[in-house]
């Protein structure tokens, strides 16, 4: 049997706010929004976090193809925005899910790649354990300190895999690669609510270096090429980074442009390659392949290529209910929402 991706689910709160809005609270020119890319962005309301969100995105993705809950022996959470300082949102997740006491849970934190590097943990135990499966959560509520750049970008949302050795996978796993640099980009301290950035340094020498590298290593270690992809999937900060990475590359804006939900959404952290992947999924034949690649400041970068299996045509993607689910809000609304008023 091969080993990938079973299932995916998705979660993404029906709270919106227009980035025209925060610009205009601020005082900011609307080229401010233009040059991001992102016209509106999900919010998670008071009841939401990121535990409730990754719940909710496990549950669509075990559901989707009865997945026997017994076979799960791990769960993994990537998140910086756990709903806890120390207690493990896995093991509530797991619990809440059925999911009862003979297997391994932890938490991951590395910014916006913490469910990647649990996916990489996820595929290294498959190839040991054929027999049993490992559901991957990301989930975040992210935050920009008011007036800051990060809030007109800053969303909330939550995407989950089941990953295991099956005759019917969604993605056969074909190589995966990383990368990392002690690079201090964007952090947040241990009490902080928002988070701090070095502004332009987030580019070039962080996200652009550590995409491009992790991508190298991939393609020398799988012997493939730019043109062996019908798809790519890059970590979404923002919609114009992606599009720049992508064509410095050599891919065409066709094989990026389907992946950019992040202008509807905002950049949804740890969530945002797993919620991308999942629109990609929507209009991927058998046969076709896609390089997924994540981004986490810090800073680091996984690089995976998947080819997509004939089991794609029994797939359901719950996605545009959850897009086209939508309440749009006031900035003071999304104040009360995020807790700061």
């Amino acid at each position: 049997m091969r080993s990938g991706i079973l299932s995916i689910g998705v979660y993404i709160p029906s709270l919106r706010l227009k980035t025209s809005e925060i610009a205009n609270v601020w005082g900011k020119d609307n080229s401010v929004v233009a040059s991001l890319g992102v016209l509106e962005k999900s919010v998670a309301d008071l009841d939401e976090d990121s535990f409730t969100m990754g719940l909710e995105s496990a549950f669509n993705a075990i559901s989707k193809f009865n997945i026997e809950k017994n076979k799960i022996k791990r769960v993994f959470f990537g998140s910086e925005s756990g709903a806890y300082a120390v207690k493990p949102t896995s093991v509530m997740i797991a619990d809440y899910l059925g999911i009862k006491g003979e297997y391994l849970a932890y938490d991951t934190q590395f910014a916006c790649k913490s469910a990647t590097s649990a996916l990489i943990s996820a595929f290294e135990s498959t190839f040991v354990n054929k027999d049993e499966f490992s559901l991957v959560i990301a989930s975040d509520k992210a935050l920009g300190k008011p007036s800051d750049a990060l809030e007109f970008t800053a969303g909330s949302g939550a995407g989950s895999v089941v990953v295991g050795s099956s005759d019917n996978l969604l993605l056969e796993l074909e190589g995966y690669a990383s990368f990392a640099t002690d690079t201090s980009d964007f952090w947040r301290k241990q009490h902080s609510k928002f988070p701090a950035h070095a502004g332009r340094f987030s580019g070039e020498p962080a996200y652009f270096y550590h995409i491009k590298s992790a991508v190298a290593i991939l393609f020398k270690k799988i012997d493939l090429k730019v043109q062996d992809y019908d798809y790519v999937v890059f970590h979404t900060p923002n919609a114009k980074f992606p599009v720049k990475i992508a064509l410095s590359l050599g891919f065409s804006l066709d094989q990026v442009t389907p992946s950019l939900i992040v202008s509807k959404i905002g950049n949804c952290y740890s969530a945002s390659t797993f919620l991308s992947l999942s629109a990609v999924l929507q209009i991927v034949k058998p046969g076709d392949r896609i390089l997924l690649v994540s981004y986490g400041s810090g800073a680091g970068s996984d690089a995976f290529s998947f080819k997509v299996s004939d089991f794609i045509n029994e797939y359901e993607s719950e996605l545009d209910n959850y897009l086209n689910n939508k309440k749009y809000i006031s900035y003071v609304d999304y104040l009360k929402a995020i807790g700061q008023l």
